[in-house]
């Protein structure tokens, strides 16, 4: 057996660390606080493991992340992820065939297939619709 990888926090690094544990956006996010802390706690990365339900790899590289880099470095990073099919600049095109059909979302997606010469599904343009629409309403709040 290794030895324990052990770590000493301050006590504003503990605070914002229980902070993140507690109320952070995401769950991913809640599990790195966590796993910190409990390292804090001189437990070996086996412990933590039996706790948390990861791997021994995942605590020790976000153990050594959070040491370069702090609590920033247990956020996830832009970019992670599959890029969305449709882009901002497609807003307009997407506007106007969902205004020309309306009642029939299927048949805006198929004319915006064959002009945009992209594959989406029904839920991509959904979503599409939802995010983009809200921050463009936000936006017009302001």
């Amino acid at each position: 057996m290794g030895k324990t990888k052990v770590i000493e926090l301050t006590v504003a690094q503990r605070e914002e660390l229980e902070n993140g544990y507690r109320n952070g956006q995401t769950h991913s996010f809640r599990q790195r606080c966590q796993m910190i802390l409990l390292k804090s706690e001189e437990r070996t990365s086996v412990e933590v493991v039996g706790i948390l339900g990861s791997c021994e790899m995942t605590v020790n590289n976000w153990l050594k992340r959070f040491k370069a880099e702090g609590i920033e470095g247990l956020r996830t990073r832009p970019g992670r992820g599959r890029k969305t099919i449709l882009q901002a600049a497609d807003l307009e095109q997407v506007k106007r065939a969902v205004k020309q059909s309306r009642q029939k979302i299927s048949v805006a997606r198929a004319e915006l297939e064959e002009s945009l010469g992209k594959e989406f599904s029904h839920s991509s343009l959904k979503r599409f619709l939802k995010k983009t629409l809200v921050a463009t309403n936000e936006l017009e709040k302001d």
